[in-house]
């Protein structure tokens, strides 16, 4: 009696489930887009996409100087030509895109003074970037550096090109491929993560090898905090700056 009713029980909610409406998504992830990367956008910016009936208008994500004007999968349908206007209080243009988007996240750069396009990212985008970032971790870890007593020449120059080094890849890593920061942000600490496991792990063998003002043990722990503080404070970077 008991498993005819459980078996009852599970029939009729199979069939309640199964009448009712229900709207899902089954990628998780964000769905095949179309990126326009502008650089200083005016806040009243808006695009349109005209080669679509419905003529939507982008979706709008700011980080820094950059601007991202989203289309995704449900508007970026079969076209020859996908034609876009461009508009603000002050002016309004077209331009179109004549070769047809076949990758997941496909990016271009607008330049609004020039009224251009250029599939990709803007040139010496990812230099400047790595440059920002490489900065302000010689800044930070010299800090720590000179607080942890390192006051040899030799110590300053080894700390100079270790860093260089390590943290040159590390952002270059970062900012490969074609994610950008509103996109896949938990992605990016992912990869910051486990990139700075990789820089502590080989800054640790270096300083070691090369260094010889203190002992292992400071300089191991100097190591350690450096880097935990450069993971900490390049997590907040990713969420200000773009990757």
């Amino acid at each position: 009696m008991n498993n005819r009713r459980l078996l009852f029980n599970i029939v009729l909610c199979m069939i309640i489930i199964s009448i009712l409406p229900t709207l899902a998504w089954a990628n998780s992830a964000e769905p095949p887009s179309l990126v326009i990367l502008i650089n200083n956008p005016p806040d009243d910016l808006k695009i349109q996409l005209l080669s679509n009936k419905n003529q939507p208008e982008a979706s709008v994500k700011r980080v820094a100087w950059e601007g991202y004007y989203f289309f995704y999968s449900m508007d970026l349908k079969e076209y020859d030509e996908y034609i876009f206007k461009v508009t603000t209080e002050e002016d309004s243009f077209e331009f179109t895109i004549d070769a047809p988007l076949k990758r997941y996240r496909n990016i271009i750069t607008l330049n609004l003074s020039k009224r251009e396009i250029t599939h990709g990212k803007y040139p010496f985008r990812t230099a400047l970037l790595v440059l920002i970032r490489l900065v302000l971790t010689l800044l930070i870890e010299g800090i720590i550096f000179w607080f942890f007593g390192f006051r040899q020449k030799r110590s300053w120059m080894i700390f100079f090109a270790i860093n260089f080094v390590t943290q040159s890849a590390l952002y270059f890593w970062l900012n490969s491929g074609d994610m950008i920061i509103p996109s896949y942000l938990v992605f990016s600490i992912i990869r910051l993560i486990i990139g700075e496991f990789l820089v502590f792990a080989t800054e640790i063998m270096a300083f070691t090898i090369f260094v010889k003002e203190f002992k292992n043990k400071h300089i191991w722990l100097y190591t350690f905090v450096a880097n935990l503080i450069s993971l900490i404070i390049g997590g907040y970077v990713l969420v200000v700056l773009p990757v």
